[in-house]
Formats: structure tokens, sequence, C-alpha cells
């Protein structure tokens, strides 16, 4: 069936119907008609004949590094939102934190074709930055800062110096043990190198140097997190406070915690803290000490930027970061 036929079936001109299609202005009554026309039919226009008339598919690519997490989770649920809210559709793809993966979606999804990409970044490598400089479609990146796309990033460096003051804080009223930390690869740029350099600033106001003996390197996962937090209980037995570049690490150092504890039962008592504020980590455990981020706002803010790139045209570079606020601990 054609645009032509519904405009016969509901009484109306063939222009009416292509503006109610693409979201033109029609009165009420003749968007009524063409609208009870199309439910009646089952009509479904032609998307490479919508994609020829308006240059645009309405669709975006979304580039994930995992779809089992929490702040991944929220990042898209409020990219949904917006896309949603304004006729797109999004496609989503995650690479299981593998930065050469991210390279081949962003080429794929810039071939496919889509209107706009959004990359929701674990590291900017070389690759990356190629990309980007050439990118035949407008790319907005979310959770890492870089000068090479419109980016929205959170203040990463801002949050570790809180949790390091916070963490100096603990370790003084606990009667001055060792302070640990558990990174994550300096490769990424915001939970890798900013949070740990924030966190070093953080205890050295408080005149306190994290010795490299008590720093164990995790990747983004629960189980490595346990792995490096067993290693630091069992070689450093003066441990009052594991600081982790997220929440996800915070899980299995607490797991850690639990089973060292059973083998020694006089040991030290260890707070664990983290970043990320994961709602189901508060759930079990009743909350720790950790950093909240607007990751829902992060998606929101990140796909009205790339719409408005897409058909308005934005041609100023825009560079966003967003807050944080710091929870159960002195400064919430």
């Amino acid at each position: 069936m054609t645009i032509k036929e519904i405009a016969a079936l509901a009484g109306v001109s063939s222009a009416a119907v292509s503006r109610y299609l693409n979201g033109g202005y029609i009165s009420d009554e003749k968007k009524e008609q063409i609208k009870k026309v199309i439910e009646e039919t089952g009509y479904h226009p032609s998307t490479q004949a919508r994609i020829l008339r308006t240059k645009r598919a309405s669709l975006v690519g979304v580039v994930v590094p995992k779809i089992n997490s929490e702040s991944i989770s929220r990042i898209t649920a409020g990219i949904g939102q917006v896309l949603a809210a304004r006729g797109y559709q999004m496609l989503l793809a995650s690479t299981d934190n593998c930065p050469e993966r991210e390279v081949e979606y962003l080429k794929l999804f810039e071939n496919y074709p889509v209107d706009g990409i959004i990359l929701i970044g674990t590291m900017i490598t070389a690759e990356h930055k190629k990309f980007l400089k050439g990118s035949k479609v407008p790319v907005v990146v979310i959770g890492q800062y870089t000068k090479h796309a419109n980016c929205i990033y959170h203040d990463d460096y801002g949050a570790g110096k809180a949790m390091g003051r916070l963490a100096a804080s603990l370790n003084q009223a606990s009667g001055g043990g060792h302070i640990a930390y558990i990174r994550v690869t300096r490769e990424d740029k915001s939970a890798g190198a900013a949070r740990e350099d924030g966190f070093r600033a953080g205890l050295k106001s408080a005149g306190i140097e994290l010795s490299g003996d008590y720093v164990r390197l995790s990747e983004f996962r629960t189980e490595s997190g346990y792995n490096a937090a067993l290693s630091l209980l069992e070689e450093k037995p003066d441990i009052d406070i594991i600081s982790c570049a997220t929440d996800t690490i915070a899980a299995g150092a607490i797991e850690a915690l639990h089973v060292f504890e059973k083998h020694a039962p006089n040991s030290r008592r260890v707070t664990v803290t983290g970043f990320g504020d994961n709602q189901l980590l508060k759930a079990v455990t009743g909350g720790i000490p950790t950093i909240h981020f607007g990751y829902k706002t992060s998606g929101i803010r990140g796909a009205e930027l790339l719409l408005d790139v897409i058909e308005r045209g934005e041609k100023i570079p825009v560079e966003i970061k967003l807050g944080f606020r710091l929870v159960n601990g002195e400064e919430e």
C-alpha cells in the first residue's frame, strides 16, 4: 500500500499523510482520520523511502562496553528515553570491554547507516581518535573526555579526591592502619587514571601517601576484585581501608573480606569503599561509602546533544563535565 492509497481512504491529501508520517503539523481531525486508516490497514512506511525522502534513518547506534552493568543500564535508559521521545530507535552493540571491538562497531554503524553514534567509552586509543576525527556521522562520547568529539564525562578526579579525604578520615578514626587501593587500568582515563590520581591527592591533603605495596590491579569484574582484595588481606594484615575503583570491584572485595574473616576471626576490621553507587550492592550491604554519578543524566544529555547535531547541524564543540555526590560518608 502507498501513501496515495492511504490518503484516498482517509479522505485527505498525500501531503497530509506525508506530514503525519514525518511529524509535521496537521490538524487533529486529519490526524485521527489518517491514524485510523493506518491502524485498520496495518500500513508500515518504507524505511528506504523515508531515508531517501528525509535524508535520515531515525536510527542511532549506541556502543557499550558491556550490558550486565548497572551504570551502563542507567546510561542507556537515559539515551533511550530521549530517542523514543523524539522518534528515533536505538541499535545497541556490546563490546565485552574490548577497545578494538569498539572501533569495529563504530565503523559498522557509520556505514549502516545511522544518523549518529553514541560511544560509552572505556578508553580512547589512537584508532578511536582516527575514527572520531574522520567520522562521516556525528558522534558523542559519554564517560570519557576527548577533544576529538562532543563529550560528556564525570568529574572522576574530584570524586577520587573526595574519596581519598574520606578514606583518610576513616583511617584516622580507626587507629591509623594502612589504606589500600584496588585500581583499574590507567588506559581508562576516567575510572583508571583520574580516580586513582584524585584518590592519592585526597590522601596527600591529609598527610598520607599511598604505598605501592598496598595497590592492586583489577579488571572490571567482581571476581577480579575478589582476587585482588584477598591478595591484599593475606599479605598485609595491617589494612584498615580498601578503596576500590568501582562498586563492582568493591563487591568482590567484600566477598573476599567475608572469606578471610572466617579463617582469621581476630583480624582487623576493614572498611571497603567504591565508586558508582550500585543499588544492588546497597541493597545487600546496607550501603558502603561510595560515589554517586549521574549516569542516567549523562545518557539524557548525550542523546540530546547528538540529536541537536543531527537535526540542527550544531557545529560548536561541546564538552560537559558532570559532578558527583559522596554517599554513606561524612561529606554526603
